[in-house]
This record gives C-alpha cells, structure tokens and sequence, in this order.
C-alpha cells in the first residue's frame, strides 16, 4: 500500500420503500464501521431508497479515499449483483479516475451464513408450543427467487446443510416470486407430505414486503390445515455472523482472492434452458428509479411499507406524492428480479431477457398480494 492510498468501504445495496427494511440495511452498514479500522464505511442504493451508490461513492471521496473495496449487500449473484451494480461502478470510476473501485461478491454460500440461519430456525424451534420432534418437522426455506438459476439452486444447497444440520424428517424449498414454485404453491404440496411442524424461514437480510406475504402465506396455508403447527422463523438481519461474513468478502478484495462462481453463470456459460443469454451487455436497468421512494417516513404504514404507496388512489387519500414504480411498455411477465404490480408507459432504451420458463404453473410471478 502506498503512503498516500486511502481505502474506504462500500456497501452496495438493492432499495425498498420498506423504511423499517432500510433502516435495518443502514443498521448492518453503521455495525461494520470500526471492523476495518481506521477505513470509512459508506452504503448506498440501486433504486427506491437513498442515498443512492453513487452519493455514498461521492462522500467516500470526498473523505479522501483512493481506493474503494466494494461488496454487494445480497445474498446471491444474480442481475443485480452481476450485472446492475458492477454497471454503476465502472460508470463512477470512468466519471472519477482518480478512485480506483474494486469489486467483491455476494454473501453466498458461506459456513457462517448457514448456522446465522440455524440461529433463527433454532430461535423459531424454542418458541414453539408444540411438542412435534425434529423427525416429525418439516423445513421449507424461502428464497427471493431469481431469473438467473445458479443463484436459485444455491438456496437448495442452504436448505439442504440446514436439514441435514439439523436431522429434520425433510426439506423443501420455494421462492418468494420470479422462479417457481413460489411461497403458496410451494407450502401447499409440503402440507400434504403428513409431517406435523413446518418450519417456515425466509433467507432474506432484511424485512419488507415480500416478507410480510411470506407469513401471510403461511398464515393461509395453515388455515386449510389446522393440525399442522406453523412456525414462523425470522430473517437473518443484523446477526452478528451475517457482519462476519461481510467482512471476510471486504477483505478477500484487499487479498485479491474475490472470485465469483462463474462457471454455472448463465452470461458465461452454456447454461441449460438459457443458452442464448450468453454475452448479453452488462448494464444497469435502475438508473430511472434511482432514490424515488425515499421521504416516506411519514406514510400512515409508519414505515413498514405494504405496498399501498405504490397504488395511486391510495396516494391521494392520504395526500402523498405518487411515485409510480419501475416499469416499462413490456410485459413483466419474464421474472424480474423484484415487484411489479403497477405501470407507467416509457420507452428507457433497455430490454430485460425474457425468463423461459414464464407460463410455469407454480410460478414465477412474483406473488399476488396476500
């Protein structure tokens, strides 16, 4: 390193409208400052929150920085982790050459972040009123779902070290929307299996809408069989192996040791089902929502977002600004990667690569509003 070399760290993240979920995302950012020493930690966005990557970028600079060890705030590698933030990087450092940015990888599938998980399975197993035996249990983990199937099979592979972890009678997995089956599908088919506890644990990092129908599934689930008991575990969150875990991807930058799975990566590789996905563009599709959605501390959710802001008439009754959401003149029933119940007619000169497998019947839009 040289004497004048400066390091920071940047925390790059999705965005919600969810407050309550930015909050907890600004909360794990705010709990890796001081495990780097002296080198700053800023975060920032892809869309629907702020600051924005780019202004966390900005006040790393100005704090002097020259050299930025950046990481994904995500679990897996799919679009967003490959492509959209990579894509917001290099645009900055071609604007800032001044800055050398260095990316690392995702969370993913890590030995830490596997027994943070067993940590919130085992607190959902404590609370139980119920007497059924782990023999006797079902495991279903949620995953966000994603249009790039590397990144969804890496949640079979989670479930599988948690149910083999634990001794659980068995294991399923589904998917919070995008690919299939999705949440409600998926619990109905595991209802039938004759176990008499399932465990329901989404593998998020954070609250937010898709959590809150996650348990509204299940809810509704176990009202049509009441003679299973349902258990709701909580997300990973801030847990301290989570923050662990982020600090061994920081520093495999620094070590020159961050190296992505590439040889299942559908841009990559010839990849069963998405042959033809090879080579397409890295690019950013968040640019026109970057920070629309942030300010509404104020909304009558108090900030535990359930989507309403995104409905016009809602808006109005309650004197808020409507921001309509990412949309396009296309059809969104290709799978992208997050929530799309709304529409605004504009042309933003990209295109999203269909999902082959749209017209599965257990998905993979993403979940109806519970």
């Amino acid at each position: 390193m040289s004497v004048t070399e400066k390091i920071g760290i940047m925390i790059c993240g999705h965005g919600s409208r969810n407050q309550n979920a930015m909050k907890e995302f600004a909360k794990v950012s705010e709990g890796l400052k001081g495990r780097f020493g002296d080198a700053p930690v800023e975060y920032g966005y892809l869309e629907f929150a702020n600051p924005v990557i780019s202004h966390g970028l900005d006040s790393l600079r100005e704090q002097g920085c020259t050299k930025v060890l950046a990481v994904p705030g995500m679990l897996f590698a799919a679009g967003h982790a490959k492509n959209d933030i990579p894509s917001v990087l290099n645009t900055y450092q071609a604007q800032n050459p001044g800055m050398e940015i260095l990316y690392g990888r995702e969370l993913g599938v890590d030995l830490k972040m596997i027994r943070a998980a067993a940590s919130r399975i085992q607190e959902a197993l404590d609370a139980a009123e119920g007497d059924a035996d782990k023999h006797e249990t079902l495991l279903m983990v949620v995953g966000r779902g994603s249009s790039d199937p590397d990144a969804n099979s890496n949640i079979n592979k989670i479930m599988r070290m948690l149910w083999e972890g634990f001794g659980f009678g068995w294991g399923e997995v589904c998917y919070s929307g995008v690919t299939f089956p999705l949440v409600e599908p998926g619990l109905e088919h595991a209802a039938k299996l004759g176990y008499k506890r399932i465990v329901v644990f989404p593998y998020f990092l954070f609250t937010g809408v898709l959590i809150k129908r996650i348990y509204s599934f299940t809810d509704q689930v176990a009202e049509r069989y009441p003679d299973i008991e349902f258990l709701k575990a909580g997300y990973l969150n801030d847990h301290d192996l989570v923050l662990s875990t982020f600090v061994d991807r920081v520093n495999e930058i620094e070590a020159g040791q961050n190296v992505m799975n590439c040889q299942m990566c559908k841009y990559r590789e010839q990849v069963l089902g998405f042959e033809d996905q090879v080579g397409l563009a890295q690019e950013s599709h968040h640019h026109h929502v970057e920070g629309i959605g942030g300010g509404l501390e104020n909304c009558p959710c108090k900030g535990d977002c359930d989507a309403s802001c995104r409905d016009e008439e809602f808006c109005k009754k309650h004197g808020l600004k409507w921001t309509p959401l990412h949309s396009h003149d296309h059809s969104h029933d290709h799978g992208h990667e997050h929530d799309h119940d709304h529409s605004h007619d504009h042309d933003h000169g990209h295109h999203h690569h269909p999902y082959p497998h749209a017209d599965h019947p257990h998905g993979p839009n993403s979940m109806k509003k519970g």
